[in-house]
């Protein structure tokens, strides 16, 4: 299950006194069909573009890779989603990235899930493209085979105060009493362990998953839109669901016309 709001923050490269230029703008695409006859899918969170190409673009043009360049084909009867995700990290990172001349100073994620040919249960693998460094450590394996949970990225704080029943600063707070650090670190494993909130189940019905999905999502972009600065989490929700049986489907997504304008285009993907 992959669901995403649509804000994207934009880097436009900088001003005469070296600052960097962003902007927000809130009708991105963040959840990609990386194949249209596997089982696989992808999302992102955090910089917004690479260069003059939007994620969006350059997601689309790595799901052609994966099924025409030689260097990147997949083979439908034999694939990994750890091999996509290696894959998108080299044509992310290193054949886009690394080429800029001035790197942004965002993080970029680019999670890619779904199910390895033959695999009976999904993955979920997470590139990262890291400002501060200006490195991709190799994919991580975030959802192994058999487990089941819960991932986020970009403004972390709400889900994690939902989810785990602390904020992300909790540390800092207990540190901040006096307590030291075999203290701090010992009260964090019980408010953690004891807080935690289970919401999540293997066999939870599709349907219950996308409502979690889906209020995961809009409580962090009410909780973001009172904070101060930009809206950084905001626009159209867009939810994808990948199921063994099923593959790839659209649960929700934006469309760049009214479908009752155009009837007979209704059923057409135009938005792929």
């Amino acid at each position: 299950m992959f669901a995403a709001d649509s804000a994207v923050t934009l880097h436009y490269g900088v001003d005469p006194q070296g600052r960097e230029i962003i902007n927000v703008l809130p009708h991105g695409h963040k959840v990609f069909n990386l194949h249209r006859e596997l089982p696989v899918c992808a999302m992102t969170c955090g910089l917004g573009n690479i260069g003059a190409e939007s994620i969006s673009t350059l997601a689309k043009d790595f799901r052609i890779a994966l099924t025409k360049e030689k260097n990147y084909q997949l083979d439908p009867r034999n694939y990994t989603i750890e091999e996509i995700a290696v894959k998108a990290r080299r044509f992310l990172f290193e054949e886009r990235y690394s080429k800029l001349g001035t790197k942004p100073s965002s993080d970029m994620s680019f999670y890619v899930g779904g199910y390895s040919s033959g695999a009976d249960s999904p993955e979920r693998w997470l590139v990262k493209i890291e400002a501060a460094t200006q490195s991709s450590p190799a994919p991580i394996c975030e959802g192994a085979k058999g487990a089941s949970g819960v991932n986020w990225g970009g403004q972390p704080e709400a889900i994690y105060r939902v989810l785990m029943g602390v904020g992300l600063a909790h540390k800092e707070v207990l540190k901040s009493t006096g307590l030291t650090d075999a203290q701090v670190d010992a009260a964090s494993k019980a408010l953690l362990t004891q807080m935690q909130a289970q919401m999540v189940h293997p066999a939870m019905p599709v349907q219950d998953a996308i409502d979690l999905a889906d209020f995961l999502v809009e409580t962090t972009k009410r909780f973001v839109r009172f904070l101060p600065g930009a809206d950084t989490v905001g626009g159209d929700t867009d939810i994808a669901v990948v199921t063994k049986h099923e593959g790839f489907k659209w649960v929700r997504r934006k469309h760049y016309f009214n479908r009752t304008l155009n009837p007979s285009l209704s059923e057409i993907d135009h938005a792929r």
